[in-house]
């Protein structure tokens, strides 16, 4: 029998989060310091063979040999810690073999299918490009949701030269080899035998330098090809533009196609994969992307969504894995309970921001509101503060007034905190990127506050690694990510010297001796009974289990509190 209570607290964190490699973070675990504090961890997938996006761009889902091995695994389950661990369900990376074989054999490969074809898509529904592509007509696309400006395509080259656009939801990026003399002379001369000038004369050395320096220069300046300016030597525009286009290489996220079965075979094979990781929880990440129709908002179309839910989930339970949709909304819009009402467990995104809101307010009369309603309505949460996606505030909508989520805002910008909006909309905020403890104003009373208000309210609580080491934004991270960079604050990869003198802190001890009460007291479980009481300032919580009792007593004008 498991030491653990079933809901026990979950470390999330990179696998190279803390000391450089998932293998010292287990050694970090099995410290004295450490035991009974977790009895789940969710490793984000940079722990896969991955090219981008810190994981979320999968090539496939073998173990990252660099960050980790299939015996850091072993260890982890010989502290009883069980994993969480990443399906991304709606794109794999174009690194991919299959989308490389696709890039390989064109409309002949094996997986031509496999990614969504955009003009196969959307034939009938829109009209031909001079670009290559279909342009929706309106009244398919008026209601649908893009993540970027424009349409989500990348156009991609066929070994016959075709460029055929791929559905792309999410990054893109198109590299282009830089050419030098050599590449000119022999770029103009092989495209002049392809059209039949084989006897025009060769470029000169020095005339092909000086056309590679000037093409090499554009695109340094983030010039795609077509825009290059050739100048007086415009007569090798074309030949240049086919040399360029020929060797070029992608980056990217592919959506892929649910309406192939090779798709379902992957999907298959990948829980499979990770089930013998030694998972128990999966969360499924961009779920609600997955299933596209022309017409529908191509974000959770329903009933579309729950029904490739439903498939995921007839595999996971073949391979004894529980599922984690994991999907932001606002809370007027009613999704975390659509989800939970199909019998998922779903995240708590409404946590972190209500209970700054009601730190702030010195009232916990949100908090109070919002546990009540997980309780009455029987909701699975996994609850957290930080994470690496900054702390939520689109989801807020709808529970406060957007007044107060704006002064929410304010004040974590205001300690420092960064804003990504959707499409630079200001209504339209989705997360403030901030460690939680900057976000509390780098205040050691308030984060032991907030963990503890965490560790009592209804769910399985997930810690993010920073806050709990007390860490800071990191500017200088944000700064050297460039453009896009600003969740970057709260991603520092703390070494080995860093978590000694971390570990010395009292606000992290007392975290940590917090995490430990809440493993282990045989009060807690999801199937205990959680009564909740507020008295003016004061919010009592109040778990029980089969004769056991343990209580949280808070204060929110002195952020005091007392476990009983």
């Amino acid at each position: 029998m498991s030491k653990f209570v079933d809901n026990g607290p979950m470390l999330n964190a990179y696998p190279d989060s803390c000391g450089g490699t998932l293998g010292d973070i287990v050694t970090m675990l099995e410290k004295k310091e450490f035991a009974d504090t977790f009895s789940s961890f969710y490793i984000l997938p940079s722990i896969y063979n991955t090219d981008l996006d810190r994981g979320f761009s999968v090539i496939d889902y073998g173990i990252n040999e660099e960050l980790g091995s299939k015996e850091d695994l072993d260890r982890l389950r010989a502290l009883g810690i069980d994993l969480k661990l990443d399906f991304i369900l709606n794109h794999a990376s174009v690194l991919s073999p299959q989308f490389q074989d696709l890039l390989k054999n064109g409309e002949k490969s094996k997986y031509a299918d496999f990614f969504i074809n955009w003009n196969k898509f959307w034939d009938g529904c829109g009209d031909m490009t001079e670009e290559g592509y279909i342009q929706p007509r309106e009244e398919y696309i008026k209601d649908m949701f893009f993540r970027k400006p424009g349409l989500p395509i990348l156009m991609v080259r066929m070994p016959d030269g075709k460029e055929i656009p791929y559905w792309n939801t999410f990054y893109q990026e198109v590299q282009y080899r830089r050419p030098d003399a050599q590449d000119v002379i022999s770029a103009v001369s092989d495209y002049n035998e392809k059209n039949g000038n084989a006897g025009a004369p060769r470029v000169q050395y020095m005339v092909a330098g000086k056309v590679a320096e000037l093409v090499c220069d554009q695109l340094d300046d983030g010039k795609k090809p077509e825009e290059i300016d050739f100048g007086k030597y415009t007569k090798y525009r074309e030949a240049i533009l086919e040399f360029l286009s020929c060797g070029r290489k992608y980056l990217g996220q592919m959506d892929l196609n649910i309406k192939s079965d090779l798709v379902w075979e992957h999907y298959k094979n990948t829980l499979k994969t990770l089930s013998g990781y030694g998972a128990s929880i999966v969360r499924l990440d961009a779920f609600a992307y997955a299933p596209k129709e022309p017409g529908k908002k191509n974000f959770l179309n329903e009933p579309d969504t729950w029904d490739v839910l439903e498939k995921v989930r007839q595999i996971a339970d073949e391979n004894n894995l529980r599922l984690l949709p994991e999907i932001h909304d606002s809370y007027g819009a009613g999704i975390y309970e659509k989800v939970a009402g199909k019998g998922y467990m779903t995240y708590d995104f409404f946590l972190p921001g209500l209970l700054i809101y009601a730190m702030e307010k010195k009232d916990g009369d949100v908090l109070y509101r919002w546990a009540k309603e997980i309780q009455d309505k029987k909701i699975r949460v996994v609850n957290m503060l930080g994470c690496h996606d900054g702390i939520p505030v689109l989801d807020l909508k709808g529970f406060i007034d957007d007044s107060e989520i704006e002064k929410l805002i304010e004040t974590i910008v205001g300690r420092g905190g960064l804003v990504k909006n959707l499409h630079g909309q200001k209504n339209m905020y989705y997360q403030v990127n901030s460690t939680y403890y900057s976000a509390l104003g780098a205040d050691d009373k308030k984060m032991l506050f907030a963990r503890a208000l965490q560790m009592f309210m209804p769910g399985k609580p997930q810690v993010w690694y920073l806050d709990l080491f007390a860490g800071e934004n990191d500017y200088a991270a944000v700064e050297r990510a460039g453009a896009g960079g600003h969740k970057e604050i709260n991603r520092t990869n703390l070494t080995k010297e860093d978590l000694e003198e971390m570990m010395k802190k009292p606000v992290v001890e007392k975290q940590l001796e917090l995490l430990r009460i809440r493993n282990t007291n045989p009060a807690f479980g999801f199937d205990s009974t959680l009564n909740m009481d507020k008295q003016g300032s004061v919010m009592t919580f109040t778990w029980e289990n089969g004769g056991n009792k343990i209580s949280l007593k808070a204060d929110f004008a002195t952020y005091d509190y007392e476990i009983l």
